[in-house]
């Protein structure tokens, strides 16, 4: 297992719209101490499709040099693509990380048996495990079963990342013998019920270490106390709701101090409203003060 909370993290940007490999390194100190067992880098939180070759690289070296002798460092290298996802990986390899996110190829729309061709050329580039990344609201192909089986007969596919509210689908996940993460936060805890490890997260930025906390709740027994701290980190679920990820938790990052800059097109910045909406949230998480009227 790589960890029962990882955390997909945002990609720094300065002013002038290059990667901020520094800021990045403070983001990754910030995330070890602050509960995430491991850091996924170039997913989509981390704006991947809008970074070059050479900067991935640049990241997955600054993660492994800031904190990998103590968290986890998953690379998200698939792309639609399956040439350019194999030498991602491959490359990735070299560097050292600890693993691969390798998503569902998107926009090209695959049968079910060319999915399980590509994760197959992915896998055969490393040694190392490959969590697949089951997101059909942004790729449009839903993974089915029985590709998922086919994905676990695979020896170096460990994981999924299931980020589709089924149940049945994550069970299906945990019986065919992977490890099962949920994708979206308010999944954690109901996948948790179904046997999965914990989750990848994005709002692991700015409340790490509640949800640390209700995963050990959970795995000790203590499920009232799990379901308390799953219940308070409502505002958490509804501040990811205000955008398209990651515009509110960048957003949110800055509002915080941790200086993670913009974005680059087409992602554009939040609104005063979307803004106004995010700092309400972290309000009633109790990470800001009311502004006074």
């Amino acid at each position: 297992m790589l960890g029962a909370l990882l955390t997909a993290i945002v990609t720094p940007f300065k002013p002038d719209g290059a990667v901020d490999v520094e800021s990045f390194r403070a983001l990754c100190r910030h995330l070890a101490d602050n509960g995430s067992d491991g850091i996924v880098v170039t997913g989509t939180t981390g704006e991947a499709p809008t970074l070059s070759d050479d900067e991935r690289f640049a990241l997955y070296q600054a993660a492994i040099d800031e904190v990998g002798a103590e968290c986890s460092v998953i690379a998200g290298t698939g792309t639609y693509a399956t040439a350019h996802s194999v030498h991602l990986t491959e490359r990735a390899h070299e560097i050292g990380v600890d693993g691969f996110l390798v998503v569902t190829p998107y926009y090209n729309k695959p049968p079910q048996r060319g999915i399980v061709a590509h994760v197959e050329a992915i896998a055969a580039a490393t040694d190392r495990p490959i969590v697949f990344y089951d997101i059909p609201g942004r790729v449009v192909v839903d993974a089915e079963p029985e590709t998922i089986s086919a994905l676990a007969a695979i020896p170096n596919v460990r994981a999924v990342k299931q980020s589709k509210p089924s149940l049945d689908a994550a069970r299906h996940v945990v019986a065919a013998g992977l490890d099962l993460y949920a994708g979206d936060d308010d999944a954690i805890l109901p996948f948790l019920g179904v046997g999965g490890v914990g989750g990848i997260s994005v709002v692991a930025h700015i409340v790490g270490p509640r949800l640390q906390e209700m995963i050990t709740s959970y795995r000790a027994g203590d499920l009232a106390a799990a379901s308390a701290i799953n219940d308070d980190l409502v505002p958490a679920i509804d501040l990811l709701r205000v955008q398209t990820n990651p515009i509110a938790i960048k957003t949110a990052l800055n509002l915080l101090g941790h200086g993670v800059g913009g974005f680059r097109l087409p992602l554009v910045e939040a609104t005063s409203d979307e803004e106004a909406a995010v700092r309400a949230c972290l309000e009633r998480l109790g990470l800001l003060q009311p502004v006074a009227a």
